[in-house]
């Protein structure tokens, strides 16, 4: 799936070839992908916007548009938005939305599962909070993410530390891969209770989720199943990995084999001298 870093290189890329421009023609080829909204009403509502700006909240981009609404874009597992300097020769496999923009240029939404959303969000601050329903909380990269505001939110809390940094609510843009990178980078397990952090757990975590988020950003995200860029380019993070799909593969701290195992109902990595799980009581 898709994370911060993923997102955030995808947003940098269309934001140098989109932004300022107008959005001359929508066409909605999966009337999936912007349910409940009748697909011809999209489309009329969203042809002959300008885009002021593409902002990024977690995982979900935004397109804002002249009028104050606001475009906003789940990739969710298989999703890409895929820039082309014209209209392609060849149909996009699996397009599901196309927005051809002033300059004869064209954003097509592609997604092999269709888990991908597009909403339009109404302008206003209140009415932009009832839509959007809280679906995230802070930005992982946001000044308003620090390590007091991460400890307060695990605290006292018996869920598996994995489990509640993947929660979006919590922390926006951690998923799977980044998650498992955090936690080797802070010698934390990923079944430790949140609540048994002590502070000095909570400040390398924090650190860790940034650093590791930024380097994904630095090197484009990470292509190992779908993702590509909005050139169609691979990310680099896979070849940087340090414990994420590297079971049985030796830990590059300490040369431990690296262990596999489902945590949060995700599939999970971790190396067991470094990231030691403690007794009971012992936390």
């Amino acid at each position: 799936m898709p994370e911060l870093p993923e997102v955030e290189t995808i947003r940098r890329q269309l934001a140098q070839h989109v932004g300022g421009r107008t959005i001359t023609d929508v066409e909605v080829l999966d009337p999936l992908l912007v349910d409940p909204e009748d697909p011809r009403s999209f489309e009329h509502r969203v042809s002959g916007r300008s885009i002021e700006a593409l902002r990024r909240t977690g995982k979900y981009l935004f397109v804002d548009l002249d009028g104050g609404e606001a475009l906003a874009l789940h990739l969710r597992m298989t999703g890409q938005l895929l820039w082309s300097a014209s209209e392609p020769l060849e149909p996009t496999p699996y397009a599901r939305a196309v927005f051809r923009i002033d300059d004869g240029s064209v954003v097509t939404f592609a997604d092999v599962r269709r888990f991908g959303r597009a909403w339009l969000l109404p302008p206003g601050r209140r009415d932009r909070e009832r839509a959007w329903g809280g679906r995230t909380g802070v930005d992982a990269l946001s000044p308003g993410f620090t390590a007091r505001s991460l400890q307060n939110s695990l605290r006292g809390r018996t869920a598996s530390v994995k489990g509640l940094i993947l929660d979006q609510r919590i922390v926006a843009g951690v998923g799977n891969i980044y998650a498992d990178e955090a936690l080797f980078r802070a010698r934390v397990h990923p079944r430790r209770e949140g609540g048994s952090l002590g502070a000095d757990e909570v400040v390398r975590l924090h650190r860790a989720i940034r650093d590791r988020l930024r380097m994904g950003i630095a090197v484009g995200g990470a292509s190992f199943d779908r993702y590509r860029d909005a050139h169609g380019g691979r990310g680099g993070m896979q070849d940087l990995f340090l414990v994420h799909r590297r079971r049985g593969e030796p830990c590059p701290r300490c040369r431990t084999t690296i262990e596999k195992g489902v945590v949060a109902q995700r599939g999970t990595y971790w190396c067991p001298r470094c990231q030691p799980l403690p007794e009971v009581g012992e936390c």
